[in-house]
């Protein structure tokens, strides 16, 4: 599956996911997590060019290898970070200084949505969403579901969505306010 690829918000940086690692590796290079083991299978890499300064070899440690879970870049509401998720494991980079980066808790993301309107990435697990602003992480919601949750509409300042009741064995509605974070 083609990695996606939307840069919706501003950004002052430049970046191209490569086929490959190249065969001669640049003099900055960065390995998101930094712990990460074996990242090189099945890693995204990604040259990024930052508004100052030498481009940079970004290696993203894949997730899981299920079509299920998104790889790609997406601009991020601050200028100068970028959103990568490798099969499902997402990290925001902040470019001027690529040594700085948030790995984000959910593992996986199963989503990822720009909320524009809002200046929101929204980011969707199994149980909860996250959203990210131009600050950072703006919110997240307290567990919408027992298992699996769907977005079916954002509509100004709420998002609708479905989450599974395991007791009922029933999707059951759910309203997110999208400046808080809170469920009504």
């Amino acid at each position: 599956m083609k990695p996606t690829v939307d840069f919706t918000f501003e950004h002052s940086w430049q970046a191209e996911i490569l086929a490959t690692r190249p065969l001669i590796l640049p003099p900055q290079r960065f390995v998101y997590p930094r712990e990460a083991e074996e990242v090189e299978r099945g890693a995204l890499e990604v040259m990024v060019q930052p508004a100052e300064g030498a481009s940079f070899l970004a290696t993203f440690a894949l997730g899981f290898a299920d079509p299920a879970a998104p790889t790609g870049l997406w601009s991020c509401p601050h200028r100068d970070e970028l959103c990568a998720v490798s099969g499902g494991y997402a990290y925001v980079v902040n470019t001027r200084e690529p040594e700085r980066f948030t790995h984000l808790p959910f593992r996986p993301v199963l989503e990822v949505r720009v909320l524009a309107e809002q200046g929101l990435l929204l980011f969707a697990g199994h149980h909860a969403l996250m959203a990210w602003g131009a600050a950072g992480q703006a919110w997240q919601t307290p567990r919408l579901s027992a298992e699996g949750l769907r977005i079916a509409e954002v509509r100004g300042n709420a998002l609708h969505g479905f989450g599974w009741d395991l007791l009922t064995d029933k999707e059951v509605p759910f309203t997110v306010d999208l400046k808080t974070g809170e469920r009504s």
